[in-house]
C-alpha cells in the first residue's frame, strides 16, 4: 500500500517533469468563508492538470525494459494527455483508449503529445477490452487513471508541497472522481500532520464516493451526471480503503453551485479552473460549514476548460 515515503520518493522522481505550481489567497474568498484559505493551483500544472504528476511518476517509474514496450490508458480526458506527455519525455510510445465522444479539445491535446489513440464505444467495458487488446499486441503496460499505486503516490506530491508551504493546515478539502487525488492527499496529510482534517467534494449527481465512504461498501457510479465530467468515473478498488480509514468528511454539492464558483473564480480572481477543480469550494461554500478561524488548503485540480462551454447560470 502507497505510503509517506512512496510519495516523497515520487516527488524526488518526478521534480524535473512538473511544475512546483503556486499557492494562492483571495482575499475575498477568505472573508466568504471566513477562514485563511490557500488554493493549490493544479490549473497551471504541465498539460493543464494535478494528473501530470501521477503519470509522471507511473512513467518514469518503469524499467528500461517496460518503457520500451510503451504505456496505454483509457481516459477521455487530463489523464490521457498527462500521460502521452510523460511518455514523449521519456522518449516511449504512449496508447492511447478515447471514447468516441471525448471533446474534440482533449482529443488534439492527447495527438499535441505524441499519444496513439484508438477510438472507441463510450462505455468503461469497451474502454477495458480495448485497452486489453492494444496490452495483448503492443506489450505496453497499463497505467490506470486512477486505480494505481504510482498514480497514488505522484498525486500524493501536490498535497506534499501544500503543506511544505503552508505547514500549519486545519483542513485540506480535494475534489474526488476515482479517487487517486484524494487517496494520495490523504495519506500525505495524514503523515505529515496527523491532526489535520481531510475532506473531499464530489457532485449530488455523481456521488459513488459519498455513498460508498458512508455505507463502509463500494458502490459503483450507475448513470453519473455532473458539469463536473472530470468526476464522473467509480472510485477505484485500491482507493476506497484509503479514503474509508483516512478521509474525515465527504460533501456533496450542486452544478448550480459549481457553475457559479467556476465564474466567481474567473471574474474575481482571474482564474480559470475547470467545473472539476472547483467542487470543493463549491461545497463549503453552499452548505454554509463553519470554519471561522481555520487554515484551509483546498487543490484547485485542473484548468482544462473553455468558459464558453460552462451552462448559463441558475436564476
Amino acid at each position: 500500500m502507497t505510503g509517506i515515503t512512496d510519495i516523497k520518493a515520487a516527488h524526488a522522481r518526478i521534480a524535473d517533469h512538473i511544475r512546483r505550481t503556486p499557492v494562492m489567497r483571495v482575499a475575498a474568498l477568505d472573508e466568504m468563508l471566513d477562514a485563511a484559505v490557500y488554493l493549490k493551483c493544479e490549473q497551471v500544472q504541465e498539460a493543464g492538470a494535478f494528473k501530470s504528476r501521477g503519470a509522471c511518476n507511473a512513467v518514469f517509474s518503469l524499467s528500461a525494459a517496460e518503457a520500451q514496450r510503451g504505456v496505454v490508458t483509457h481516459s477521455s480526458g487530463n489523464h490521457a494527455a498527462a500521460l502521452s506527455r510523460a511518455a514523449a519525455r521519456r522518449g516511449i510510445p504512449a496508447y492511447i483508449v478515447m471514447p468516441s465522444t471525448a471533446r474534440p479539445q482533449k482529443v488534439e491535446a492527447v495527438r499535441g503529445y505524441g499519444g496513439v489513440i484508438t477510438f472507441c464505444e463510450p462505455t468503461l467495458a469497451d474502454r477495458e477490452a480495448t485497452a486489453a487488446r492494444i496490452m495483448a499486441e503492443t506489450g505496453a503496460t497499463l497505467i490506470h487513471p486512477y486505480d494505481d499505486d504510482r498514480i497514488i503516490a505522484g498525486q500524493g506530491t501536490a498535497a506534499l508541497e501544500l503543506l511544505q508551504d503552508v505547514p500549519d493546515l486545519d483542513l485540506i478539502i480535494t475534489p474526488v472522481g476515482g479517487g487517486g487525488l484524494l487517496s494520495g492527499t490523504a495519506i500525505c496529510a495524514k503523515a505529515c500532520r496527523p491532526r489535520i482534517q481531510v475532506w473531499a467534494a464530489e457532485p449530488r449527481g455523481a456521488d459513488d464516493a459519498y455513498r460508498s465512504w458512508t455505507s463502509g461498501e463500494l458502490v459503483p457510479a450507475v448513470q453519473p451526471h455532473s458539469v463536473a465530467d472530470g468526476l464522473l468515473t467509480s472510485l477505484g478498488t485500491r482507493n476506497f480503503p484509503i479514503i474509508r480509514r483516512l478521509v474525515d468528511n465527504i460533501l456533496l454539492t450542486d452544478d448550480a453551485e459549481i457553475v457559479r464558483m467556476v465564474r466567481w473564480l474567473h471574474d474575481e480572481a482571474q482564474l480559470l479552473v475547470e467545473p472539476s477543480g472547483v467542487v470543493g469550494l463549491a461545497a463549503l461554500v453552499e452548505r454554509g460549514v463553519s470554519l471561522r478561524g481555520q487554515r484551509v488548503g483546498a487543490i484547485l485540480s485542473g484548468g482544462n476548460f473553455d468558459l464558453a462551454d460552462l451552462p448559463a447560470p441558475a436564476p
